[in-house]
C-alpha cells in the first residue's frame, strides 16, 4: 500500500487551511442559527439561547472598542499552511515608527481578500518582525459580529468593526503604534475582481480620508499584486436579467453579488477554492495628514487626490516585478 508523500500531506494541509477559512463563517453562522432554533422550538433548553442572546447584548460594543484578540489564535500553525498555499508575501518599502497611529489602506479587495487576512489577521507572515512595535487591527463588516461564537472567532484574530465609532476608539483610546487595516473597495469592488484587472472602486470612497484628517494620522497605501488572479468570474450579459439583478442588489446594499469560481480539492478541478497563485502585498510610504477636526468636502477631496497619487506611484514602481506590463495603468472608478 502506497503511503502519501510529505509533499502530498503538505498540499492537503494547505488546501484544508484555505477551505476552512473560506467556509468557517458560513458554517459557524448556520450552525448557531439552526441549533438555537432547535433549542427554542423543540427542546426545553430555550434558556441556553436566552443566555447567549443576553451575553451578545452585554458584549455588543466590544467589536467597536478594540475587540478581543488572542495571540495563540493568530499564531496557529494552520495559518502557516494557509499562507504557503498561494504563497503570500508581505513587502515593506519604508520603516513605520511605533510612535504614531496609522490607517493602512489596502487594494484591491479581490473576491475574498485572502492576502490581507493572511498578513494582518495572523502572525504567520511575520508582521510583528516586519513592523516592530505596531499592532494591526483588521477592520471588517459589522455584520460579522452579530452572530454569537462567529464574532468570537473573528475577534480572536484581532479584527474589529469597520464603523466610524470603532476607528475613533482605536485612534484615541489604545495609545500609539496602532495600525488600522481598511480594504476600502469593500464588497462593491468584487465586480472588478478578474484575472489581470487593475480597476479599483475608490473614486467616491473618501470616508477613510475624513477619519485620518479628523485624527491627524498618516495614510499608508498597500497594493496586493496577484489578489485579483485568485478567482475567475462569470460575467453576465450587460442589461440582461441577471445583470440587472446584480445592479439592483448593489444599489440597495452596496454589495455586488458576483459569480466567482476557482479550483476544487484537486488541482485541475472546478470549485470555490482560490487558485494557488502567488500574491505579494507591497506596503508603501506613510502619507502625513494634518489634524483637522471637521474637514470640509474640498479639504477631503484634496487629500484624497494626494492619496490616490501616492497609490499610483506605489503601483507603478512595483508593477513590472509582478507580471504587469509597463503600459497597464491603475484604473480608479
Amino acid at each position: 500500500m502506497l503511503l502519501p508523500s510529505k509533499k502530498d500531506l503538505k498540499t492537503a494541509l494547505e488546501v484544508f487551511a484555505v477551505f476552512q477559512w473560506a467556509l468557517s463563517a458560513l458554517i459557524i453562522a448556520l450552525t448557531v442559527i439552526f441549533v438555537n432554533l432547535y433549542l427554542v422550538l423543540f427542546t426545553p433548553y430555550w434558556p441556553v439561547t436566552v443566555l447567549i442572546l443576553t451575553w451578545l447584548a452585554f458584549d455588543w460594543k466590544t467589536p467597536q472598542r478594540g475587540g478581543r484578540r488572542f495571540g495563540c489564535v493568530r499564531r496557529w500553525c494552520l495559518w502557516k499552511q494557509y499562507c504557503d498555499y498561494f504563497p503570500l508575501k508581505l513587502l515593506k518599502t519604508h520603516d513605520i515608527s511605533p510612535n504614531h497611529n496609522y490607517i493602512l489602506v489596502c487594494h484591491p479587495h479581490g473576491a475574498l481578500a485572502h492576502s490581507f487576512f493572511g498578513h494582518f489577521a495572523t502572525e504567520i507572515s511575520g508582521f510583528s518582525k516586519i513592523f516592530p512595535g505596531i499592532t494591526p487591527y483588521m477592520l471588517t463588516l459589522g455584520a460579522f459580529f452579530w452572530v454569537p461564537f462567529l464574532r468570537e472567532y473573528i475577534m480572536s484574530s484581532g479584527a474589529c468593526s469597520v464603523s466610524r465609532a470603532s476607528m475613533d476608539f482605536l485612534l484615541t483610546h489604545k495609545g500609539k503604534g496602532n495600525m488600522l487595516i481598511v480594504v476600502v473597495g469593500g464588497l462593491a469592488e468584487c465586480k472588478y475582481s478578474l484575472p489581470g484587472s487593475t480597476t479599483l472602486f475608490l473614486k467616491n470612497r473618501t470616508g477613510f480620508v475624513r477619519v485620518a484628517l479628523h485624527h491627524g494620522v498618516p495614510l499608508i497605501p498597500a497594493y496586493a499584486f496577484g489578489e485579483t488572479d485568485l478567482y475567475d468570474q462569470h460575467i453576465f450579459t450587460p442589461g440582461g436579467l441577471v445583470n440587472r439583478f446584480q445592479n439592483w442588489v448593489q444599489s440597495m446594499t452596496h454589495i455586488y453579488p458576483c459569480a466567482f469560481y476557482g479550483r476544487g480539492f484537486t488541482e485541475n478541478s472546478w470549485g470555490l477554492l482560490p487558485y494557488a497563485r502567488p500574491v505579494t502585498t507591497v506596503v508603501g510610504k506613510p502619507l502625513p495628514l494634518p489634524k483637522i477636526e471637521n474637514p470640509s468636502q474640498e479639504t477631503v477631496a484634496k487629500y484624497h487626490t494626494l492619496y490616490v497619487d501616492a497609490l499610483r506611484k506605489l503601483y507603478d514602481q512595483h508593477k513590472t516585478k509582478y507580471g504587469i506590463s509597463e503600459t497597464q495603468e491603475l484604473v480608479i472608478t
